[in-house]
């Protein structure tokens, strides 16, 4: 059984003439670009630890496979906004699990994709803690609700916003919580 005992985040940019290499660039940039990454979905594991990337990236070897939250948002378009984000939010506890989301878009600021991506992540775990809240409500008044139920202790997001490159180059923008047993 794989269960990740350890996990870190990471964000990166890259520009190219072709897609893939601006998607390569921004892995490099993120310090991932050695891994065989493998996207999975949104369960931060009971009992994982987050740690610094240089701590993680140290425990992790050349090619290896590498399980991997990621949000992906590439453009040609110059001048065009675009964002990555990860989101978390962790119940109280360490017996229980947590929720991880991933964002991606265009026309946001870092902070915007970050608190929605941290949005989605924490109303996901709200829904399955049995927490009551108003979906029409903005994020602050239901972080404050998520807080006060004692239920849910910790949010956070990572994100990565760039504008698309002059001269018709790809950009791409990466925001990843990268997996460790």
């Amino acid at each position: 059984m794989y269960v990740p005992r350890y996990i870190f985040f990471t964000k990166g940019v890259g520009t190219d003439k072709a897609k893939l290499a601006s998607f390569e660039n921004a892995l490099r940039d993120a310090g991932i670009a050695h891994l065989n990454l493998v996207q999975v979905s949104s369960i931060f594991p009971p009992g994982c630890k987050i740690i610094e990337p240089e701590v993680g990236l140290a425990k992790l070897e050349a090619g290896e496979i590498t399980h991997c939250v990621m949000a992906k948002q590439e453009s040609q378009e110059p001048g065009r906004r675009l964002v990555a984000s990860i989101g978390l939010a962790l119940p109280e506890g360490n017996e229980r699990y947590g929720y991880l989301s991933e964002h991606h878009g265009f026309g946001q600021t870092e902070i915007e994709a970050g608190d929605f991506a941290e949005d989605i992540a924490a109303s996901m775990l709200a829904t399955t803690l049995g927490i009551e809240f108003d979906p029409e409500k903005d994020y602050d008044e239901r972080r404050d609700i998520y807080k006060m139920s004692g239920k849910i202790i910790h949010s956070q997001h990572i994100s990565k916003a760039a504008l698309g490159a002059e001269g018709r180059l790809w950009t791409t923008v990466i925001a990843a919580a990268i997996f460790i047993k």
